[in-house]
């Protein structure tokens, strides 16, 4: 059941990870590129330049369902918080390892050192 609440142990969350990183990883330089040709183009209000937005959405949209399927929860862009039952550790992309957690009201902002 997907609507069913999951908590992670620290260990859990690390180990879940690598998949979390190349997924969003590849996510991310997929928009990036992206982003890069808009940049390019000369006219940013062009039909083109709005097909390449779209685009970008729908990378942003695939990578949240993934990481929610897994468990997750995308936060920001390519931030994730894992639930420990009374707080969220946080990742946030290129981190390589999950060094950070928060509460429930906190917020990135808010994170600290595990």
């Amino acid at each position: 059941n997907q609507n069913s609440q999951r908590y992670f142990s620290l260990q859990q969350a690390q180990d879940m990870l690598p998949l979390i990183y190349r997924i969003t990883e590849d996510s991310a330089k997929s928009a990036k590129y992206l982003m890069a040709c808009i940049d390019a183009l000369p006219d940013k209000k062009s039909d083109r330049a709005h097909e390449l937005q779209d685009q970008i959405n729908v990378i942003i949209a695939k990578w949240q369902n993934k990481l929610e399927r897994l468990g997750a929860k995308p936060k920001g862009l390519w931030l994730a918080d894992f639930d420990n039952g009374g707080g969220y550790f946080c990742w946030k992309f290129p981190e390589v390892k999950i060094l950070y957690k928060h509460g429930y009201q906190d917020g990135f902002t808010g994170r600290i050192l595990i």
